[in-house]
């Protein structure tokens, strides 16, 4: 199991925002590509970046901090926000080196995308964001409800060939308050990387049947000593 650490970015900074509202954020940092070098000697083996401008506007607003934060550090990034055409996907892998793209809004959008992505790069490369809301997908940095039903959602991209995909129920993330484990539950035959609500290590043990689980405001308010759990987790079964 990989053990992310996420940096949300706004305006240029690291910020967490309480179930995705943009009203209401803590900044945690002025300079992300050092928070994201500081994770690295951690021993985090993986970050997870979000233009969250970006994915509210539809296009790359944080894209010089983004590519800060590859020249900071030398291990694999993910990156999603506002990822909407086949030239960013082009800019952020190609230009950027960075390791894989998040697909969200245009994802749910237009599924041929994805498969086009997924042919030209991989799969390895390109991951969907299942961004979840009373049952069904959030798009355009969650403020719009698509209609389209998450667990449906998740099976078309299974039929065109999605390894990855990061699932986040909106209600829990930025709260502290534990996943929501009983949609993970439903999830089989694709990697899931666990996403919204973490809080403690029993969180992280829970999740260890996953590939992934993202990490943010528990590390940011002291809640994990993240640099233990990355010692602890990175392998495909949490020991103690």
């Amino acid at each position: 199991m990989l053990i992310i650490p996420a940096i949300d970015l706004q305006n240029g900074e690291a910020v967490r925002l309480y179930k995705g509202d943009f009203t209401q954020k803590t900044v945690y940092s002025q300079n992300p590509a050092v928070l994201a070098s500081n994770f690295e000697k951690m021993g985090a083996k993986y970050l997870h970046i979000v233009d969250l401008d970006g994915a509210k506007k539809g296009c790359a607003e944080n894209v010089e901090i983004i590519r800060k934060i590859r020249q900071s550090v030398n291990i694999p990034l993910q990156v999603g926000g506002g990822i909407r055409n086949a030239g960013m996907i082009s800019q952020y892998l190609e230009e950027f080196r960075i390791d894989r793209v998040i697909l969200g809004t245009a994802a749910v959008q237009n599924i041929g995308f994805v498969e086009e992505s997924i042919a030209k790069y991989t799969p390895e490369r390109i991951v969907v964001g299942v961004d979840v809301k009373n049952g069904y997908i959030a798009t355009e940095g969650w403020l719009h409800d698509s209609g389209v039903e998450c667990f449906r959602f998740i099976e078309k991209l299974k039929e065109v060939g999605v390894r990855y995909i990061i699932v986040t129920d909106i209600s829990k993330d930025g709260t502290l308050t534990s996943p929501n484990w009983e949609i993970y539950k439903k999830i089989e035959g694709i990697h899931v990387m666990v996403s919204g609500g973490v809080a403690c290590e029993a969180d992280l043990q829970q999740a260890a049947g996953y590939y992934g689980v993202i990490v943010g405001k528990a590390y940011y308010e002291g809640k994990l000593d993240l640099e233990k759990c990355l010692k602890r987790g990175s392998s495909p079964v949490w020991t103690s």
